[in-house]
């Protein structure tokens, strides 16, 4: 069974990778666990987040930003103390702030869902990549997703970053075409995302621009 080359260095990493990594989420606490995981993991290996995956849950309310939102100085030094997570204070205080940020997006569009997806028009977009470094870093719509959510408040959240969470949550198919998962999520029954009314109407010209560029590439 052919994978992923990064997903055959641990166990933990092959039941992701099988399991969760591509797979399209439309739910808006596991859209929050993987924006704050994403900028947890800055500077640093994915496996080490997912080591501490439950660790993070347990800390940050199982990812409730109703919850996190409302963190206090308190908190903040109890998440500091805390081993089972990466304790480090710019990161403990962008997820709280990315929290906020989250409750107003979706003040504003309903869900978080509904925003995020229209980066890539409401549909995961299909690449079909060879080898590893084949992969970008980063591309016109995690530039774009980068420079509104910064816009928005949030933090941790350029470019790379913003890419990396795209390929978490499905937004991307990354796997390698070579890769057992390639045609599974490819094969999936892609739901579009409508823009629901006028107040995305100035960001669904900006994205509709970004896509048409990023296809012609």
């Amino acid at each position: 069974m052919n994978r992923c080359e990064w997903a055959n260095r641990s166990e933990l990493e092959q039941f992701y990778h099988d399991e969760e990594w591509g797979v399209p989420s439309h739910d808006d606490r596991s859209l929050l666990e993987f924006l704050i995981l994403e900028g947890a993991q800055a500077g640093l290996s994915w496996s080490t987040i997912l080591r501490k995956r439950e660790g993070y849950r347990k800390a940050f309310d199982y990812f409730d930003a109703w919850k996190i939102s409302r963190y206090s100085d308190k908190d903040v030094s109890r998440l500091l103390a805390t081993a089972e997570i990466i304790r480090n204070k710019l990161k403990i205080h962008a997820a709280i702030t990315n929290a906020r940020a989250f409750l107003g997006v979706r003040e504003e569009f309903g869900t978080f869902d509904t925003y995020i997806w229209q980066f890539v028009n409401g549909r995961p977009i299909q690449n079909s990549w060879k080898r590893m470094k084949d992969i970008p870093p980063s591309t016109p719509q995690s530039e774009a997703m980068s420079k509104d959510l910064q816009k928005r408040g949030f933090k941790f959240v350029g470019p790379t970053i913003c890419y990396a969470f795209m390929q978490a949550v499905g937004m991307v198919n990354d796997h390698l075409v070579a890769c057992f998962r390639y045609k599974e999520l490819r094969n999936l029954v892609n739901r579009t995302r409508p823009f629901p009314d006028k107040k995305v109407s100035k960001l669904r010209g900006f994205l509709k621009g970004v896509n048409t560029q990023f296809e012609r590439e």
